[in-house]
């Protein structure tokens, strides 16, 4: 296993970690277990507790257990299927993002199988405007790992390697 693979792995392990302390945290220590409770943590910053039963912005809610199951089997599918892009993947940048993915989509499967939803938390606003849905510590690293892989993907060219004339010519 290359050095930039292990690296990619322990930062998933990382966010996975960390994004299920920050959960413990909120519910646990700060003990939000209501819908809606929250603290103020900063003037435009809230720990508030929300239970997310669908994917992204909510979308296909889990309404029943069939429904929840099917979400789980869903995330756990694309998160091998991250896995094995990792597996395959030797540019370092992609590696990480692909690292910030997988653990990211680790900590909400984990808490799709517990709980049945996804602890949400983070909540930015200014003043009644909030530019996002509430959202936690693996929202954000799956959104920052996606991004990075479309910037990559649309934006940047890798220098290819020149070839030598004796490949040229087995070309």
């Amino acid at each position: 296993m290359t050095k930039f693979r292990s690296q990619a792995l322990l930062l998933a392990l990382i966010i996975f970690a960390v994004d299920q302390a920050v959960k413990y945290y909120v519910t646990g220590i700060l003990g939000l277990t209501v819908v809606g409770e929250y603290v103020r943590v900063l003037p435009i910053f809230d720990f508030r507790y929300v239970q997310n039963v669908g994917v992204s912005l909510g979308l296909l809610p889990a309404g029943s257990a069939a429904m929840r199951w099917a979400l789980v089997g869903l995330t756990a599918a694309i998160a091998l299927g991250v896995l094995f892009w990792m597996f395959r993947e030797r540019n370092r940048q992609d590696l990480l993002a692909l690292g910030l993915v997988l653990g990211g989509a680790a900590g909400n499967i984990l808490d799709r199988v517990r709980l049945g939803y996804v602890v949400d938390y983070a909540d930015l606003h200014f003043g009644a405007w909030r530019p996002f849905l509430v959202f936690n510590v693996a929202d954000a690293a799956i959104t920052i790992g996606v991004l990075i892989l479309l910037i990559r993907a649309l934006l940047v060219r890798d220098k290819k390697k020149e070839r030598t004339p004796v490949e040229n010519a087995n070309a």
